[in-house]
């Protein structure tokens, strides 16, 4: 049955291996009465997503566990990548002629062979840039810093990369996305935008002064990991020093195994490290910062910006982080090359001297364009576009 016949209302299949940007979709999904099927490798259930809806797969999630406690890393995630064809074989038991599927890399390659071959769709959720991309120039930034681990496991970049033969549609998180993907030969009509949505209800300015006798805060809530570009924001960091000697950097203590070679060179920086936090305290962290810096050098949308940006701080960040697309220069935040600790620094003094002289507005930045309802409203007109709503 085609998509939009009058005689079969279009189903969709959503499938992930843990909690991910995909329940966004299948929320809206359900919403529209669409979602035949959630598939998730937990053992708990989605919020907002109907029990009746939803197929749990708890062995995975135990496995991917197992492994995360016994093995460093990079062997952790690379077993786990191990485990995407049981994921897949799972889903595809499920599928139905005429589902749709919505995933994302890797995940579920014979499930969306499947359904092209039963008159269905694939979507991917793209959350990051096309694989070749993502391998180029990661594969390069390791190599400058001799890092011995490849960016990721190699079988996992294979199954990437073949999963793309039966994509028909891309949701691309940002220009940057949809970019790397018309670059390598997808139509713009298969590139579809979609701007993940923030929790504004947790993120959202200060409501009190800044002290004026706080020294210079700069916070990045990130991974510490070459992908994000840490050495190139620590470098620029030693730089602002000099011209501003009590600033401090904020960080998350999620140190990569591409960064644990490379951090000692900087044990001498002011540094406030800070475990990973639930939401509420994330969002109070990055209220008491000033300035938050992203020198990423691949990201889909990085929803840490977004996040900083929702809570009223300008953001210094790079084209290819996609959130760079929220940015107007000089009112919001500064977009900055890659691989440019000046760069970074200088966009970081101009944004302190805007802050100290009061000519910074907190309020510049739209945040309901990181609504829910953005989010849905442009999804509900490209599912309309395809014939894939209910009339």
């Amino acid at each position: 049955m085609t998509p939009g016949s009058p005689s079969k209302r279009p189903s969709f299949v959503v499938a992930a291996p843990f909690r991910t940007v995909c329940d966004h979709f299948a929320r809206l999904f359900q919403k529209h009465g669409i979602l035949r099927l959630y598939a998730v490798g937990t053992r708990r259930p989605t919020a907002g997503i109907s029990p009746e809806w939803t197929r749990l797969l708890p062995l995975f999630g135990l496995l991917s566990y197992a492994a995360a406690k016994t093995v460093p890393p990079f062997y952790a995630e690379s077993f786990r990548f191990r485990l995407h064809p049981m994921l897949d074989h799972w889903v595809k038991q499920k599928l139905q002629p005429g589902d749709h599927i919505l995933s994302s890399y890797a995940y579920a390659n014979k499930s969306f062979q499947w359904v092209r071959r039963h008159g269905g769709k694939t979507f991917l959720d793209g959350g990051n840039s096309h694989p070749e991309n993502f391998w180029e120039i990661l594969v390069e930034e390791h190599r400058r810093w001799n890092c011995p681990y490849p960016p990721v496991a190699r079988h996992y970049h294979k199954r990437c990369l073949a999963m793309m033969e039966d994509v028909d549609y891309v949701l691309a998180s940002s220009s940057y996305v949809a970019n790397s993907f018309l670059s390598r030969g997808f139509s713009p009509d298969r590139v579809l935008r979609n701007i993940y949505p923030v929790d504004l209800s947790c993120f959202t300015p200060r409501t009190t002064p800044r002290p004026k006798d706080q020294p210079l805060r700069i916070i990045n809530t990130g991974g510490v990991m070459l992908r994000k570009g840490t050495p190139y924001l620590l470098e620029a960091f030693r730089i602002i020093l000099k011209q501003e000697p009590s600033a401090r950097l904020m960080l998350t203590s999620g140190i990569a195994e591409s960064m644990r070679h490379i951090l000692p060179r900087y044990s001498d920086l002011p540094i406030d490290w800070s475990p990973g936090l639930p939401h509420p305290q994330l969002a109070e962290r990055l209220r008491s910062a000033d300035i938050f810096v992203l020198p990423s050098l691949e990201e889909g949308l990085a929803r840490t910006s977004l996040e900083a940006m929702a809570c009223g701080l300008p953001v210094v960040v790079t084209p290819n982080t996609g959130s760079n697309d929220l940015v107007t220069e000089g009112v919001n935040g500064s977009v900055v090359p890659i691989r440019d600790p000046q760069a970074i620094a200088e966009a970081v003094l101009f944004w302190w001297q805007k802050i100290q002289d009061g000519t910074y507005a907190s309020g510049s930045f739209d945040a309901n364009l990181l609504s829910t309802a953005s989010f849905e409203a442009t999804l509900e007109r490209q599912l309309d576009a395809l014939h894939l709503l209910p009339s």
